[in-house]
């Protein structure tokens, strides 16, 4: 048997409220009969793709993949503007999943455009994001690390944005680092509160545990940003796609404490599943035959209306589940 009695999920984690209502309208459409479609993976979690693929909703990378007629939904993460005009010349039905955050960033960008200002974006430069805040602002300069920084030239009047997903320390620094390339320097924070709520969560879950898990996909900036965290409050900590990733307990030998945690692409129900395989690979003998028990209760009391995995009504589309609250 190995350690661990106690398994906490931390607060306020499970889907982000873009991904999650850019799913359900794929769902609602689908549920109508109507032939679905996502342009791009409308969320990077291989479970919940196969789960939408069930229900009949196909991922496709072009509009040309899509049959006159159908509905396509337009992901979280945004589109060109272009590509939203090209559907609907197409005749498809588009479905505008884009997260409202995303939708106002967009705006904004384009007043500072029309504004004559120099924009420069803090983003990874083939994020789907990115790729649509490109489409408003196509000579904006996109950097990411902070080897790339002194690249940025230097201009009379300059406006810093964000890919809403970055952490917000490195939006701070650089912000600090363009005051010196700018005469007029316009700072909007386009970074997602709920990703800053997401990173608070974590440290205080980190602070209260002896080993973290984090779920989440492994090319998932905010994901490694939550792993990062965890390093730096000095907890140990393990990064996973899934519970399949959790094969014995060695990891776990000698902690009796252990948090759980999940990016912004990663269903709450998916945190409830590896907290208990943690407990039924690793659990202390107190807790054998419990581990199912104990982690929907850790789960009950992380869930809220903001974490759930759907915002539909229960029973409205079939085959939805909604996470305790």
């Amino acid at each position: 048997m190995g350690t661990v009695e106690t398994i906490l999920i931390a607060r306020r984690t499970g889907f982000c409220y873009g991904v999650r209502e850019a799913i359900d309208r794929a769902k609602e459409s689908a549920a109508t009969g109507a032939v679905t479609h996502t342009l791009g993976q409308v969320v990077h979690n291989e479970g919940v793709i196969a789960q939408l693929q069930a229900e009949g909703i196909r991922t496709v990378d072009s509009l040309e993949d899509v049959e006159a007629g159908s509905a396509v939904v337009i992901r979280a993460h945004g589109a060109r503007p272009e590509v939203l005009a090209r559907a609907e010349e197409r005749g498809l039905e588009v479905i505008d999943g884009t997260c409202s955050w995303v939708t106002a960033e967009h705006r904004q960008l384009a007043r500072l455009v029309e504004e004559g200002y120099t924009i420069v974006l803090l983003g990874t430069l083939r994020h789907p994001e990115v790729v649509g805040l490109l489409g408003v602002a196509p000579d904006a300069i996109v950097v990411d690390e902070e080897d790339e920084w002194e690249s940025i030239p230097r201009k009379k009047r300059m406006a810093l944005l964000s890919q809403s997903t970055q952490p917000p320390w490195k939006f701070e620094k650089l912000a600090a680092f363009m005051v010196s390339r700018a005469h007029e320097l316009k700072i909007v924070n386009t970074v997602c509160p709920v990703t800053i709520r997401r990173q608070e969560d974590t440290v205080e879950a980190a602070r209260a545990v002896d080993f973290m898990v984090v779920v989440g996909g492994r090319h998932s900036a905010n994901t490694k940003e939550l792993t990062r965290l965890c390093e730096i409050v000095g907890t140990p900590v393990m990064q996973i796609e899934s519970v399949a990733d959790l094969a014995d307990g060695s990891a776990f030998e000698g902690y009796r404490a252990v948090g759980v945690t999940g990016g912004t692409s990663t269903p709450i129900e998916d945190l409830e599943g590896v907290a208990r395989r943690v407990l039924e690979i690793a659990g202390a003998p107190a807790v054998a035959g419990r581990e199912a028990e104990l982690a929907a209760a850790a789960l009950a009391a992380a869930a809220t209306p903001a974490g759930r995995t759907t915002s539909l009504p229960r029973g409205q589309v079939p085959g939805v589940p909604i996470a305790a609250r």
